[in-house]
């Protein structure tokens, strides 16, 4: 028998960008999922999504509220009124979504429409408020709220300026009075472009809602965000380091992928999603999300380290080495360009009486020795060095691993390169440089090299995670494994990460 089959709507919108994503009902109830359900057994407990696009937070938290409020308003038309008019409040992106918004909650697009759910409304917008507002200027051409560029958003005609109301204006001025919010939950928008560069160059706009939020002080704050926050860099240094300080944020739901949880969807660094508990105070609860593979919960502190690990099984590899090898490799590696030879260097086709040779990536040429500087006293020596970009970026490869250094070689002595390569570690022996470049090889140091990456650039201190070692014989993954007594599962992760090394 042929049955009737009626998607969910919400699942079906194709998203307005990469920077605009929606929410499907699965995830928003996840992430609901996290609360206390009493608040939706409570008339009193009040919600707020303050970037609201498709309505799919308000909708599904109206439908908790109306099985939870069932025993204490049993009509069901009052219960409906009491919860759209008392319990449920959004602020909207643009106007469009607005509409969008009002149709999945109200079931119209004018809440004291004639088709909408409640009669309790008097104006067309209810409790899901969108009111046109403009951006602040300052004397350098930008938004004192959000930062945006005056030259791309200044508009006196009928398009969108992106000047959202929930960073723009107050509560009282959106809704006409004070407000406090018990629960604040939202997929706000991401970045914006900012006229730099081509054209194309952009900045982030989701920590503004974030810290805005924080500001209202609700009891519970949900948002789901790009997680290029764990690095920091272009606007985002400062709430890194308050996100990472923040002893209220419980539970922290971590996809390197973007696509698991928004499919179709690239975001580079990957989406996190975030239960911020007023009354909570202790170690964040992280859960990592890759696939189909959910690691186990792991309670931690996101500042543990400098730089935010933010997978659960590479902590406890990082521990466990650190335990045994306390010294780093980040003491031995050398500062960028250690002779002073820019990228584009080109040494001489031939060789002269005392000159070096120059290792670039134009091959092999010569200098003489006041065409450098040495103030390490390394050139005659023996070295290691490694290109100081990260092998195919910092994304995996199809396989889903990744590769993480290239061009690994060994200099002899009256050798030097330009600022192209880094400088690992310089010898007297050969024998102590040829154990270097085969404990470089290995995945177990490529491996917790990659953790402290947050850019393609490989530097001095992103060594801080990979342990010293003694240098007087060669080095294996095995011989790796078997001094920090990794498991099979720890070994398993490593080898399904990194890609062996040609």
């Amino acid at each position: 028998m042929k049955q009737d089959y009626s998607p969910d709507i919400l699942n079906c919108l194709a998203n307005l960008s990469s920077d605009e994503v929606f929410t499907s009902p699965e995830l928003a109830n996840r992430m609901l999922d996290l609360l206390p359900q009493e608040l939706f057994r409570s008339p009193k407990t009040r919600f707020l999504d303050p970037c609201s696009k498709s309505g799919v937070f308000l909708r599904e938290i109206a439908k908790r509220l109306l099985v939870g409020l069932e025993a204490e308003i049993p009509d069901l038309q009052q219960r409906i009124d009491h919860i759209m008019t008392h319990q449920v409040f959004g602020i909207a992106c643009t106007d469009l979504t607005a509409e969008m918004s009002r149709r999945t909650l109200y079931c119209s697009k004018l809440a004291n429409g004639e088709y909408s759910v409640t009669t309790a409304f008097r104006d067309q917008q209810g409790n899901l408020r969108y009111d046109r507002c403009q951006h602040t200027w300052n004397a350098q051409g930008r938004c004192e709220c959000c930062g945006a560029s005056k030259g791309e958003y200044l508009r006196a005609d009928s398009r969108e300026t992106y000047a959202y109301p929930f960073i723009h204006k107050s509560i009282k001025e959106i809704f006409h009075k004070d407000m406090q919010f018990d629960v604040i939950i939202g997929n706000p928008p991401y970045q914006l472009n900012d006229g730099g560069g081509t054209g194309s160059s952009a900045m982030p706009l989701y920590h503004h809602f974030v810290e805005r939020a924080k500001k209202l002080q609700p009891r519970y704050l949900l948002m789901i965000i790009p997680a290029r926050w764990y690095a920091g860099g272009k606007g985002l240094d400062d709430f890194r380091g308050n996100m990472l300080k923040d002893k209220h944020i419980e539970y922290l739901y971590d996809y390197p992928n973007s696509a698991d949880c928004f499919p179709g969807v690239i975001i580079a660094g990957g989406i996190c999603y975030f239960l911020w508990n007023k009354e909570y105070n202790g170690p964040c609860k992280i859960t990592n999300i890759k696939g189909d593979i959910i690691t186990p919960v792991l309670s931690r502190k996101l500042d543990e380290y400098s730089i935010f690990i933010r997978d659960n099984e590479a902590i406890n590899i990082i521990r466990k080495t650190q335990k045994v090898s306390p010294k780093s490799m980040d003491c031995s590696v050398y500062s960028r360009n250690i002779f002073s030879l820019i990228s584009s260097q080109k040494g001489h086709d031939r060789a002269c009486s005392g000159d070096y040779r120059l290792v670039s990536l134009d091959g092999i040429s010569f200098v003489s020795k006041n065409e450098f500087s040495d103030n390490e006293h390394i050139a005659d020596k023996y070295k290691v060095i490694i290109t100081k970009a990260m092998s195919g970026g910092n994304k995996p490869t199809a396989d889903g691993n990744y590769m993480v250094t290239s061009s690994l070689q060994i200099l002899e002595p009256k050798t030097v390169c330009t600022e192209t390569y880094l400088v690992l570690g310089a010898f007297n022996s050969l024998t102590e440089a040829e154990s270097l470049f085969s404990y470089a090889k290995t995945k177990f140091f490529r491996f917790l090299l990659l953790q402290a990456l947050t850019s393609i650039n490989i530097s001095k201190d992103k060594f801080q995670f990979v342990p010293l070692q003694d240098f007087s014989h060669p080095w294996t993954d095995e011989m790796l494994y078997k001094k920090y007594g990794l498991t099979e599962d720890e070994i398993a992760f490593i080898e399904s990460m990194i890609r062996p090394m040609e």
